[in-house]
């Protein structure tokens, strides 16, 4: 594998991690969010990925999955997507648990930029030979 290769698969790694901050923010924005236009509390969301096939291997994001687990019940009877006991569905996003995949993820890309610039820095030294 030659250093181009190299800088195509961090860069594909790069991607992948960015669009997987993205969608961390979401969920983290839309964390009260109880009525969406397709109805119903937000529901998180994770990126899958795949291992990319190809002459230049890497990742790609393949979509997007809905976490299926339960929804919070808060009690708020002033609340106008509450229900006739006066319960609200929230979302089922933990700001915990998204922090903590933001950490990694910025933890993956910081690999990924070190692993570029050590195929830069290894390139820039081949041309001094």
């Amino acid at each position: 594998m030659g250093a181009f290769e190299g800088m195509q698969i961090a860069a594909s790694g790069l991607t992948a991690q960015r669009f997987r901050m993205d969608v961390i923010a979401s969920n983290l924005a839309n964390a009260s969010t109880t009525h969406t236009p397709q109805g119903g509390p937000f529901r998180r969301e994770t990126v899958v990925f795949q291992a990319r096939q190809g002459p230049v291997p890497g990742v790609r994001v393949v979509g997007l999955q809905q976490d299926m687990s339960p929804f919070q019940r808060i009690y708020d009877p002033g609340n106008p997507d509450a229900d006739k006991q006066g319960y609200v569905l929230m979302p089922n996003v933990n700001p915990v648990l998204e922090m903590t995949d933001m950490i990694s993820a910025s933890r993956s890309y910081e690999a990924n930029v070190t692993m570029i610039q050590a195929i830069k820095g290894m390139a820039n030294k081949a041309i001094e030979i």
